[in-house]
């Protein structure tokens, strides 16, 4: 509307000379601070602290260092040390104005310190925004993430990746509850089975840092026996942490702290939650609101404030390795917070690692294990059948089962569930040659045939194409037998073998929390097995021998801590609870699991590294990638005098179709490996040289993809 159509208007024409001036100087001021978004162009920076010093979100070793920005005026007040901010990365020194550097991209970040001034000479960009006033990193937190980076030749970036889940602006707005008073220390409870479990629970309720390893008895108390070591750790003024291998045993471990704590003492911190809820309660822990973490992997860099005890059940799973640059394990991690909080150490397991087993040797924890007589009145009665029992039994060459399981099967039904362990999923995952035993593979990638359901066409567990005319190439036959069979076609022979008895399988397809105290077998992988109410009947371990026959360092010790796994799940012998394993019964994990003496097998596996110079005795590092790259890259990296080298040898191509394990080459392309070797005390030396190699590489740009060289410390499979 024109001024001439009326003085309300609200057009400059026709105003006053005053108010056209009151006009103009608003319309000055409110564009003056921000007269370049994010550049801050010509804004006044702050009075005092006006550099920032910011680690950027880039996740490149040779950007693996701090960057200093200008703090402009208008956000002093939130640019405070540990919040998230953005800024501007990649600008030249050609592109200033008005004394700020200008241009690329913006980039997230995190606030490390405030300074009086710069070590950089030259003009500095400003800070674009301050994310949020939310302090999410601490001087601990920062710490550790060094630590962590530095041990697993990483950058620092990368770890604070893994260590502050992603920001949800509805979970900080929200406040988190009040902390509560610290509980009284809890009863002994079933912790007076362990020779030293009294002792370590008070230790760490009158504010002690006693650090074991611990030896688990079998059975279901192992989840209360947790919550009461946090419990009494709570009750001392300090805060614990938890770190679990899935979202079953978090279950369990906060089943039990809500039944000794109630509602609202501890925090679940797990991947599987949504980014909302994990972030509110990684907020709430990072407030003080909660001084107990319980969860995966996912949660071992927790900000538990005041930390008294770390603690990590069963370290030899494999998600307690973490599948993301720098793939620290969570082990490793806990063990670091220990000596950087000098808080109490728990490891746990109902089996024992070579890990665990150095560092009772070593001095560093001590052993809390039961008696034998404890043990003796709650394993179940271990029977094996080997090789000469099969080749005897005409019921084992007809089917796959020998007597005694079958036996044991019949006899356990009848007081409850029948747990079956099968090493394998899947119907028939391995096919052979009846006449020659050559393993039968698909004539397009050369992958394994596998066999399928109701008589169907073979099919290629690659590249997914059937196979019906399939021949022998080398002698011609076309007869096929299994030489794996997995978990369904387990379940199918049980099922017909005991009409009248449910079967219930449990893999990595659907894997099943708990089933009842009722008759039925249970056919599961390992590390998917149900807890039964009152625990199973009897258990039978299958195919032992593959598991045993892995071409890796850990095939034994890995094979007795699944099968201790589900036999600490049946009955005590006293019960009738009666575990068979088929396995040649001279090896020594199978001696192990017969006499339950995980502890001796992990220290005879550790004085055998000893003499053969393997982890973790010593350090390793395997270097991977073309056989030109990994001979440039170790030729110019300043390996420490002592570093042994291993290799290179090649590995398995990658077909293409073929589910790409974690760090392995492309399809189609061939990489070796080369592993190095130093001696204790040079770990550290080793991941530093490797670090600064990698870093000087990607500099020069040979870091492609065509070129690429990968580092992995401690590796967890070395063949």
């Amino acid at each position: 509307m024109s001024s001439e159509n009326g003085s309300g208007g609200g057009g400059g024409e026709g105003a006053p000379p005053e108010q056209l001036a009151l006009i103009r100087e608003s319309v000055r001021k409110a564009r003056e601070p921000r007269a370049k978004p994010r550049t801050w162009r010509g804004a006044a920076l702050a009075g005092a602290l006006p550099v920032a010093r910011v680690l950027v979100d880039k996740g490149v070793l040779h950007l693996d260092r701090y960057f200093d920005y200008a703090v402009p005026e208008e956000l002093d007040a939130d640019a405070q040390p540990g919040v998230r901010v953005r800024v501007r990365f990649g600008a030249g020194r050609h592109r200033v104005r008005e004394g700020r550097r200008e241009g690329g991209g913006l980039i997230d970040g995190f606030l490390i310190e405030r300074r009086a001034e710069s070590d950089y000479s030259g003009p500095l960009a400003a800070l674009a925004q301050v994310v949020s006033p939310e302090p999410v990193l601490s001087e601990e937190l920062l710490g550790l993430a060094r630590a962590v980076a530095d041990r697993y030749a990483g950058s620092l970036a990368d770890v604070l990746q893994l260590a502050v889940p992603p920001r949800s602006a509805r979970a900080e707005q929200r406040p988190s509850p009040e902390p509560l008073p610290p509980p009284g220390a809890p009863e002994t409870g079933s912790w007076t089975r362990y020779e030293r479990g009294a002792a370590f629970l008070e230790s760490l309720a009158s504010g002690g840092a006693p650090r074991a390893v611990w030896n688990a008895l079998p059975g279901p108390g192992w989840s209360e026996e947790i919550a009461r070591a946090v419990v009494a750790t709570l009750a001392s003024g300090r805060g614990a942490l938890v770190v679990l291998p899935d979202g079953r045993a978090v279950a369990r471990v906060d089943a039990a702290l809500t039944a000794l704590l109630g509602e609202g003492r501890h925090a679940v911190l797990t991947a599987d939650a949504g980014p909302e809820k994990r972030y509110r309660e990684w907020l709430a822990v990072r407030r003080g609101s909660v001084r107990a973490v319980v969860g995966t992997r996912a949660a071992m860099f927790a900000p538990v404030q005041d930390l008294g005890l770390v603690a990590i059940w069963d370290d030899g799973d494999d998600s307690h390795s973490e599948l993301h640059a720098p793939q620290p394990h969570a082990r490793e991690v806990l063990l670091l917070r220990a000596a950087q909080d000098k808080c109490a150490f728990l490891l746990g397991g109902w089996s024992c690692t070579v890990e665990a087993a150095q560092l009772v040797e070593s001095g560093w924890a001590r052993p809390l294990v039961a008696g034998r007589e404890q043990v003796r009145a709650l394993a179940p009665l271990v029977r094996t059948v080997g090789d000469g029992d099969l080749a005897r039994d005409e019921a084992a060459r007809a089917a796959r089962l020998p007597t005694l399981a079958w036996q044991a099967v019949r006899e356990g039904l009848r007081h409850g569930p029948v747990l079956v362990q099968v090493p394998r999923r899947g119907y028939v995952p391995r096919m052979a040659c009846a006449d020659c035993r050559a393993p039968a593979r698909c004539r397009h990638c050369s992958g394994p045939l596998e066999g399928q359901e109701s008589g169907a066409a073979l099919r290629c567990g690659w590249c997914g194409r059937e196979e019906s005319g399939w021949h022998c190439p080398e002698c011609g036959g076309f007869r096929l037998r299994a030489q794996v069979v997995g978990a369904r076609r387990t379940a199918e022979e049980l099922g017909r073998a005991f009409p009248a008895v449910p079967v219930r399988t449990s893999g990595r397809e659907h894997v099943l929390d708990t089933v009842p105290d009722a008759p039925a077998l249970v056919v599961s992988t390992p590390g998917a097995e149900p807890v039964a109410d009152g625990g199973y009947a009897a258990a039978l371990l299958l195919d032992g021998w593959a598991m045993l026959g892995r071409p890796d360092l850990r095939a034994g010790e890995d094979a007795l801590r699944r099968w201790i796994a589900a036999a600490a799940l049946v009955r005590p012998q006293g019960a009738g609870g009666t575990v068979v394993v088929v396995a040649e019964p001279t090896l020594r994990p199978v001696q192990a699991l017969v006499r339950w003496d995980p502890v001796g097998h992990a220290v005879r596996e550790l004085g055998e590294r000893a003499e053969l110079g393997f982890p973790p005795v010593s350090r390793m590092a395997a270097v991977s990638g073309t056989r030109e790259a990994i001979t440039e890259f170790l030729r110019t990296a300043e390996l420490p005098p002592e570093a042994e080298l291993l290799g290179p040898v090649p590995l398995p191509v990658t077909s293409a179709g073929r589910p790409r394990r974690v760090g392995a080459p492309p399809p189609g392309e061939h990489w070796e490996r080369a592993l190095v070797r130093v001696p204790p005390g040079s770990g550290a030396a080793l991941a530093a040289a490797l670090k600064a190699a990698q870093a000087a590489r990607m500099a020069r740009g040979a870091g492609t993809a065509e070129a690429a060289v990968r580092v992995r410390i401690d590796p967890p499979d070395i063949g």
